[in-house]
Order: structure tokens, then C-alpha cells, then sequence
């Protein structure tokens, strides 16, 4: 039943829009406070780069995630909308960078756990937070617009393709930007943040950016499946907030 208020009927709001866009939220704020760890993984053959030793930074599953949402969000509709939605993203890293900085330099109460173990733990370096937003904004909008242009020119067909050619692009793009920009650039030229030898440098790009390609081939058939079950439960009389 269609509510309404003193300026009219209340629009639609598309149950699949609202719950891509939390899901999309929830993994963006997640990695912007997870960048900081950097993960090691033992591997069972040794690699030309990685060695037997994979490194990645900690937000690379939940920025993962980001990309299945947004190209389910591309999907189902459209490039514009989605590019609303990421650019929203992007202004909303800057509350979440706020709320927490803002948390870090309140007075703690003597119940408190170590405040210097908080900022520690939450208080990302200016070389991560650089990193993570410049190459945000850069590969979440070339996604959508790669996503679109595919599903353009395959008139909608070959899901699979659109998916896997852009996020595994645009997953390159993140990847060298923000390693890039974090690790080597700005501690180098800028003296922001601490100086890694090169292949260490290399080793988290490569290691970052298996984990995102492996990602985006495992997640296809969750494409698949978020956007069928999307369309049917809103079809007309079903699957709309009113």
C-alpha cells in the first residue's frame, strides 16, 4: 500500500537499491578501517614475486566486495545511479575518517582501553588514507563506466564478461594506485609514511591484486544469483518499500 505525506504520494524505494547500497556502505567502511593490518598468507609453491609469502593489505577482501555490489548495482540500475552511489561512498569516507578521528581525540575516561592503542588500531596513516581514497574514486568510477559500456555493446548479454572485464581492470587500476601512492610515492617524494623496499612494494601489489582477481572470477555466479533474485522480488506487488 502506497503511503503518503503532506507533499503527495511517497516514491518507491526498490528493496534491491537499499540493500546493495548497505552492503556496498558496510564494505567500504570496513575496509577504510582494516587498510592499516597488512595480511600474510603462506603458500604451498613459491612464486616469482610473492615468493612463498603472500601479502596484501587487510581491507583487500572487504574492498573486494565493494565491486560485486556496485556491478550488481550497474546491473540492475544503471550507470548513473551507480555512479551516485559511488560518489556518495566517496563523500561518506570522509565522515567515517571524521567520526573516527574525532573519537581518537576525545578525552578518555580512566576505564577506557589504552587510547594509544585505539588510535593505533583505528587511526589509519596519512599515506593509507591518500592511497585508499585516490584510488577509490579512480577505479569505482571506471568500473561502472566499463560495466556499462560492456553491457552496451553486448545488448545486455554475456553478464559474466561485463563483470569479470571490469573488475578485474579496474582491480589492476586500485591496486597500482593505491600501493603505489602508499607505499612508494608518497614516503619517497613526500616523506609521508614509511619508506619499503621495492619488493616488498611489488610483493603487496602482486599479492593485493591475486586475491582481487581471484575475487571477481569466484564472484560472477553471485552476480548471477543477487540480480535474478533482485529482479523477481521486485517485480510489480513485491519487493518495494513504500
Amino acid at each position: 500500500m502506497t503511503t503518503s505525506n503532506r507533499y503527495g504520494a511517497a516514491p518507491a524505494i526498490p528493496a534491491g537499491a537499499v540493500a546493495l547500497s548497505a552492503l556496498f556502505v558496510a564494505a567500504l567502511v570496513t575496509a577504510q578501517v582494516t587498510a592499516a593490518k597488512v595480511l600474510a598468507f603462506e603458500l604451498p609453491v613459491s612464486l616469482p614475486v610473492t615468493g612463498a609469502e603472500l601479502a596484501l593489505p587487510g581491507a583487500a577482501l572487504a574492498y573486494a566486495l565493494t565491486f560485486l555490489a556496485s556491478d550488481c548495482y550497474t546491473e540492475l540500475y544503471g550507470r548513473r545511479a551507480a555512479q551516485v552511489l559511488v560518489n556518495v561512498g566517496f563523500l561518506m569516507n570522509f565522515l567515517v575518517l571524521a567520526l573516527v578521528w574525532s573519537t581518537i581525540l576525545a578525552p578518555a575516561a580512566p576505564s577506557s582501553i589504552d587510547p594509544a592503542a585505539f588510535r593505533t588500531v583505528l587511526g589509519a596513516a596519512t599515506n593509507i588514507v591518500a592511497g585508499s581514497l585516490v584510488a577509490y574514486l579512480v577505479s569505482q568510477n571506471y568500473d561502472v563506466v566499463v560495466f556499462s559500456a560492456l553491457a552496451d555493446y553486448t545488448d545486455g548479454r554475456h553478464l559474466w564478461l561485463r563483470n569479470i572485464v571490469s573488475t578485474g581492470t579496474s582491480q589492476a587500476i586500485d591496486t597500482v594506485i593505491f600501493v603505489g601512492l602508499a607505499f612508494w610515492v608518497l614516503p619517497r617524494y613526500v616523506g609521508i609514511g614509511p619508506e619499503l623496499p621495492a619488493s616488498v612494494v611489488v610483493s603487496l601489489a602482486v599479492g593485493q591484486y591475486l586475491l582481487k582477481l581471484l575475487i571477481a572470477l569466484a564472484d560472477t555466479p553471485l552476480v548471477y544469483l543477487i540480480t535474478a533474485l533482485v529482479r523477481r522480488s521486485e517485480e510489480p506487488g513485491t519487493g518495494v518499500l513504500q
